[in-house]
């Protein structure tokens, strides 16, 4: 099977056009089977948070937090909201009219990669002024807590070992691959905009040679085939009863203080100055 397509130019050369759409199916299909087989692996094993008595006493010592912990500011959840709203529409717009579906997408599609590409630059500035940056990604420290987890979910729930941050792995290891597929589809998408007609930017075909453009169609498209399984992915996991209390968190912008000490390591995700002795 071909995953990339390849054409011929006015001077007959071989050039990259743009991905195989048998790789949009197979993303959707490899979503879909992913919430299946995750869905039939959770009846069997319960998420696994905190013992009762365990969070029982760190309440008592953490009793001095307020009953509402703040997870996500205001202008966090704005740019979260928005993102969304951009990639659905981009998604909508890629890959209906692959499955048949006719209609003028291509003004929707570049408005909404405008509107992504904006709220992308301006999550990196707030991020890196007013938030804590470095608490989403991943590196060798999350290494215990991954072994922990791996552990945990193999049946050993005596293993000792950390909770998450402020942001749980799973979370982290999300954030790093919509990172590199969203900036691949936005850079890739700006590029894009200089071939079609646009009142922001002047027409210009000839900005690139025929196998750099090809090389861009390519990487838009497999970045956007990508971002139909992480999407899948999200979603699933959004409304997913176990993790209802973080997607209810990103629109009310705050936490209970049981789920704060149910779910994370006080010691890793400071709030309101608390406590330093623990029970």
């Amino acid at each position: 099977m071909d995953f990339v397509k390849w054409g011929i130019n006015p001077w007959g050369e071989s050039i990259l056009t743009h991905v195989s759409w048998t790789l949009f199916w197979a993303s959707l299909v490899a979503g879909v089977m992913f919430f299946v087989a995750h869905g039939s692996y959770m009846l069997l094993s319960a998420h696994r948070k905190r013992p009762e008595t365990e969070t029982d006493n760190l309440e008592k010592t953490f009793a001095s937090l307020p009953e509402r912990i703040e997870r996500h500011s205001l202008m966090a959840r704005l740019f979260h909201w928005v993102m969304a709203a951009a990639m659905f529409v981009l998604l909508f717009t890629a890959f209906l009219p692959v499955a048949g579906v006719k209609f003028p997408w291509v003004t929707w599609h570049w408005i909404a990669g405008l509107v992504l590409t904006g709220s992308i630059v301006f999550h990196i500035i707030h991020a890196s002024v007013w938030l804590d940056f470095w608490s989403i990604w991943v590196g060798p420290k999350d290494i215990p807590e991954l072994k922990t987890e791996l552990m945990r979910e193999l049946g050993h729930e005596d293993v000792p070992g950390p909770k998450s941050g402020k942001y749980p792995l799973g979370n982290r290891l999300y954030h790093t691959a919509i990172v590199v597929t969203a900036l691949g589809a936005a850079l890739t998408g700006v590029l894009m905009m200089s071939r079609v007609r646009t009142p922001i930017f002047t027409r210009n075909p000839y900005l690139l040679g025929d196998a750099a453009w090809g090389v861009t169609y390519v990487t838009h498209g497999l970045a956007g085939v990508a971002l139909v399984g992480l999407v899948i992915a999200h979603v699933y996991f959004a409304i997913r009863p176990e993790k209802w209390w973080i997607t209810k968190g990103m629109i009310l912008g705050w936490i209970t203080r049981r789920q704060y000490l149910e779910h994370h390591e006080p010691d890793r995700w400071r709030v309101a100055n608390p406590p330093t002795s623990r029970l």
